[in-house]
């Protein structure tokens, strides 16, 4: 089983001098390239909001569907620079956090 923050991949990716990119929360923190994906506090806000619905007595099949409005870009420029890619201007000023 691999844990939530994709260290097991990360550290494939590494030995094995890939770039890599994820939707998992703490996998730029765990030695991965770049994460890219749902902000997972606000989905999870989303969902409490659901479910609170649910048991005041909405059936679940009328709820709407809900999609992400915020996502995060996170930048590992210390794996980046390891394995020797180079993240032009344009690509670090859009991330939300740059990990150096």
């Amino acid at each position: 089983m691999v844990d939530q923050s994709g260290s097991d991949v990360t550290a494939l990716a590494l030995a094995l001098r890939l770039p890599s990119i994820s939707e998992l929360p703490g996998f730029a923190d765990a030695g991965g390239m770049l994460h890219y994906g749902a902000d997972v506090i606000e989905m999870t806000r989303k969902s409490a909001g659901h479910v609170d619905k649910i048991l005041r007595g909405a059936k679940p099949g009328d709820l709407p569907l809900e999609r992400p409005t915020r996502l995060e870009f996170i930048v590992n420029l210390k794996t980046a620079k390891a394995l020797g890619v180079k993240l032009g201007p344009a690509v670090l000023a859009r991330a939300d956090r740059v990990i150096e």
